[in-house]
């Protein structure tokens, strides 16, 4: 089979499931994959560049899946992500659409509003002591 074949869905039968499994590659995108759209990406960047510009943040990562999407931000590009911005779907009803977990795996807020979520992440004042 060369490169330039399309990939042709077939249904299996339980037997032949196993023998299968081996032969089929991944299709290089999934369909009706979940992804953030233009507008939450402008939402997530406007944050994203001030943090840069603070010099907390350095690196991000987007990865979209079957059922989630997650901007991972980074403090250095070897690291682990510190914070990740998470939309799945599934949880929409219940939790909420975006959450935004830490990186020990903390959730800190979930919600339907991703602008909303986010403010967990924006600095808070500090009072600063006049001398």
């Amino acid at each position: 089979m060369s490169d330039t074949e399309p990939i042709v869905p077939f249904r299996l039968r339980k037997t032949d499931a196993a023998a299968a499994v081996s032969h089929v590659r991944p299709a290089p995108f999934a369909p009706g994959g979940i992804a953030f759209d233009r507008g939450e990406i402008s939402v997530i960047l406007t944050l994203y560049g001030s943090k840069v510009a603070e010099g907390e943040w350095r690196d991000y990562a987007i990865d979209s899946g079957r059922d989630k999407a997650v901007f991972s931000v980074f403090r250095r590009t070897a690291e682990t992500p510190l914070y990740r911005i998470e939309k799945t779907p599934r949880l929409g009803r219940r939790h909420g659409l975006y959450s935004v977990v830490a990186q020990g795996g903390m959730i800190l807020r979930r919600g339907h509003d991703l602008a909303q979520v986010l403010r967990v992440l924006m600095r808070k004042p500090r009072l600063l002591a006049v001398s």
